[in-house]
């Protein structure tokens, strides 16, 4: 149990990057970006490629970063440049990206074993409370890095595009750019969670990303509903949380008897619900409390003031 416990959170921790990549496009531009599911793939597998070349982890995952920031830079020019919905611009970049992820691959899967990577280093083979240390320090490093960007000049505009865009464009500042701008950083980030991934399991496949997207956003949802968002500092610490949240609730679920691994998307699927329907359930029965609040106290009111009345 402990050990299923552990590895859910070291995987939370990698997919953490790729939840910080959704909650960009997701909270911060409100773009629907399905690239997601193909620069998942791609950063695994560029990253797959240059390792069984004997290129080092570092540089291989510099690349993948690379790699996932020009697809979604493709899908922002497609957007903002061709004029083409958001997200039928994530639609087309995805289906396209299979294709060049196959021809990155060159096969179906290709394997690591044998192949030096970041979980190779020594500091890695101590212990699983050692590597989840490590992994959490990256992780938060990654974290606070982005919130000083969001908090510059450039990620202010970025955020106040997502707000209003016309109002930003009113101000001067280039939307097109900054729409480019937050969807390439978004799938470097998420390319860079392939990277790892492909490591830590010892392999890349070409269907590694199905369905990384609504991961991404069962992350995301997941984070702020426990956590808040009231804050960027908040939002990003929630994403990374909330996709550590989401991994143990999966594991937890797949332990039960009539649960298989093949039930992974399903349960995927009933927590993304689950996180959505929650809220807005909890906003309706606090509306609802607080009308039959102010009802009673109009009526507590009104006879007060009629029995004052008759006096």
């Amino acid at each position: 149990m402990l050990d299923s416990l552990n590895g859910a959170v070291e995987s939370g921790l990698l997919y953490a990057l790729m939840a910080l990549g959704v909650y960009i496009t997701f909270r911060i531009l409100d773009f629907p970006d399905l690239t997601v599911d193909g620069s998942f793939t791609s950063g695994g597998a560029i990253a797959a490629i240059m390792l069984t070349n004997g290129f080092s982890p570092v540089l291989s995952c510099a690349a993948a970063f690379v790699g996932g920031a020009a697809a979604g830079a493709c899908t922002g020019l497609l957007h903002t440049k061709g004029k083409i919905n958001g997200l039928l611009s994530g639609i087309l970049m995805m289906i396209a990206l299979h294709s060049i992820n196959m021809r990155i691959l060159d096969k179906p899967n290709v394997s690591l074993i044998g192949a030096d990577t970041v979980f190779s280093w020594a500091i890695f083979n101590q212990s699983i409370y050692i590597n989840l240390l490590v992994l959490l320090v990256t992780i938060l490093v990654v974290k606070l890095l982005l919130d000083v960007f969001l908090h510059t000049d450039l990620g202010m505009a970025l955020r106040a595009t997502g707000d209003n865009s016309r109002m930003i464009r009113s101000l001067g500042a280039n939307t097109d750019n900054t729409v480019i701008l937050g969807v390439s950083l978004s799938n470097g980030l998420v390319a860079l969670s392939g990277a790892l991934i492909a490591q830590q399991s010892g392999f890349a496949d070409i269907s590694m990303g199905i369905g990384m997207i609504v991961i991404g956003l069962a992350s995301v949802i997941i984070g702020e509903a426990i956590f808040g968002a009231r804050t960027v500092f908040l939002a990003t610490l929630a994403a990374v949380l909330g996709s550590i949240v989401y991994r143990i609730v999966v594991a937890l679920a797949l332990r039960v008897d009539w649960l298989e691994t093949s039930d992974l998307k399903l349960i995927t699927a009933v927590i993304v619900i689950v996180a959505l329907v929650l809220p807005a359930l909890q906003r309706t029965l606090k509306q609802k409390s607080f009308a039959k609040r102010r009802t009673a106290e109009l009526i507590a009111s009104v006879t007060h003031h009629n029995s004052g009345g008759d006096r």
